[in-house]
């Protein structure tokens, strides 16, 4: 028993099609006109293949395929539909159509299992306009609720309450969320790898054992605005070329560590004129690692080589930490299902960290969950050139398949009950 990988790509071809641009990359925010439409679409899809459908509060579309009722609960496959500004058809909803392929396949096989079987796709995974990303996850688990989001409104002033109810979510139903969570007894989440590790090894698939922790802060370097023609070079206290050496510090630290990755993505230069010494550097810091200790020692070895800076060249540095998120560790038990589904289908497999967040990190606090990645072509994604081989896609595909009718061989009541 195998995917029908021709109905798959046609569903992503199809899918591709909402928030189209003229770049040829999808723009698909959470909540937009062409979101509306694609969750229409998944919602009738999901009608026509006879599943049991719940929109819960944060809008999270759930379809499921009752199985014979001898082990209790859902084993839920999924991810996301909506899309970064011109970004891919792969990066989310090709989990989403994976899941759909899959019960397609138990449903065409006549296969029960013993435990019902669900699809999601979470409301808005990407960054978005209300700056809320991983939303639905989180507001599944009970990390967003209904308090914290009352007053959330976009930049121009949509209030998220409001959306949600037209999509059919709300605020109000965000009560019965927390019933849904006994009935979870699994989380799989196919998502391509975003990077280039399975293809440098020239493997088409991995296994996710964890998820990194990530660390941002807003890093202020606040000097002297003087002028440019006026004020010798020792007389400075110039904020940029501060900013610039402690910029270069994180790229040094990270290449030298090679277990963590560092980021400065953001920048803000103040009053930013051709005849003004740069008077105050806003940037944000990003710091992922797979270990806790990794990413506290480069925080602290980064931050001694700043320290020096900002004496040297008299500036000030002030710093707000606004995520400081842990490492996840996923479900051993679903990861070692997976290792060993692979290797009983003579299927070359890696096991590797998530550089990125996804959904399943969230949801690893409630249920098992575990990740499976796909090979990027190039590493690339949020882009139009996001591509999987459709011969890797079949193999993960079939990879997810055989391991969910394994799961649902294994997975027990004293299992379950650990979590």
């Amino acid at each position: 028993m195998k995917i029908n990988l021709s109905r798959l790509v046609q569903d992503i071809e199809r899918y591709g099609e909402y928030g189209k641009n003229e770049h040829g990359g999808v723009t698909r925010p959470s909540f937009s006109y062409e979101d509306h439409q694609v969750r229409q679409l998944f919602i009738e899809e999901l009608k026509e293949m006879g599943l049991e459908i719940t929109i819960d509060g944060a809008a999270n579309i759930w379809g499921k395929y009752k199985g014979t009722g001898k082990k209790k609960g859902s084993i839920v496959i999924g991810s996301h539909l909506d899309s970064v500004p011109n970004g891919g058809k792969y990066d989310g909803p090709l989990g989403v159509l994976m899941a759909k392929e899959i019960i397609k396949t138990l449903k065409e096989h006549t296969i029960l299992l013993d435990h019902d079987i669900e699809i999601v796709s979470f409301t808005a995974e990407e960054s978005n306009d209300f700056n809320l990303s991983t939303f639905g996850s989180r507001c599944f688990v009970g990390r967003l609720t209904a308090e914290i989001l009352k007053d959330a409104c976009d930049s121009k002033g949509a209030l998220l309450s409001e959306e949600l109810k037209k999509v059919g979510g709300g605020l109000d139903k965000f009560p019965e969320i927390n019933k849904m969570h006994n009935n979870k007894k699994a989380f799989i989440e196919l998502h391509i790898e975003q990077g280039q590790r399975l293809e440098s090894a020239n493997i088409s698939m991995a296994v996710i054992n964890s998820v990194v922790g990530t660390y941002r802060s807003v890093v202020s370097i606040k000097g002297d605005p003087n002028h440019s023609g006026t004020t010798m070079m020792v007389n400075r206290k110039d904020a940029l070329t501060a900013a610039s050496e402690m910029i270069l510090e994180v790229e040094r630290y990270c290449k030298a560590k090679g277990n963590v990755v560092g980021t400065v993505g953001r920048i803000n230069v103040s009053p930013n004129a051709a005849n003004i010494i740069p008077g105050q550097v806003d940037f944000i810091l990003e710091i992922r690692a797979e270990a806790e200790g990794s990413i506290q020692e480069a925080i602290a070895s980064i931050q001694d080589v700043w320290h020096e800076i900002s004496d040297r060249r008299k500036v000030k540095v002030v710093q707000e930490v606004f995520l400081d998120q842990k490492p996840v560790l996923l479900d051993q038990v679903l990861v070692s299902v997976f290792e060993n589904t692979a290797r009983e289908m003579n299927e070359p497999c890696l096991t590797l960290p998530s550089m990125a967040v996804h959904d399943a990190a969230h949801m690893a606090s409630i249920t098992k969950s575990v990740m499976v990645f796909v090979k990027s072509i190039g590493g690339k994604s949020h882009c139009p050139e996001e591509f999987s081989e459709p011969e890797d896609i079949e193999k993960v595909g079939n990879l997810i398949l055989q391991g969910i009718i394994q799961l649902d061989r294994t997975l027990s009541e004293k299992e379950i009950k650990s979590v």
